[in-house]
């Protein structure tokens, strides 16, 4: 994706996140790449092996905190 449509996807200013995709890109969880043509270049953002296996590890995470919250809320306490 191109920087500006990520920044209007996660509705933050491109100062913010700059910072985030550095980051993210230091960790290993997305790469840049850089493509040229003829009016210029252009900076495009990749997630990585890594990055998908981060978000199925949160995604996994969230699951598993979704069925501990509606255990403790079918439990009736005395």
């Amino acid at each position: 994706m191109k920087l500006t449509h990520v920044m209007y996807k996660v509705n933050v200013n491109c100062t913010v996140l700059k910072e985030f995709l550095d980051s993210l890109s230091q960790q290993n969880l997305i790469e840049e790449h850089i493509i040229r043509n003829k009016k210029g270049q252009k900076i495009i953002y990749a997630i990585t092996e890594r990055g998908r296996a981060a978000l199925t590890y949160f995604k996994e995470i969230t699951m598993a905190l979704q069925t501990t919250e509606e255990t403790q809320r079918s439990y009736v306490f005395i």
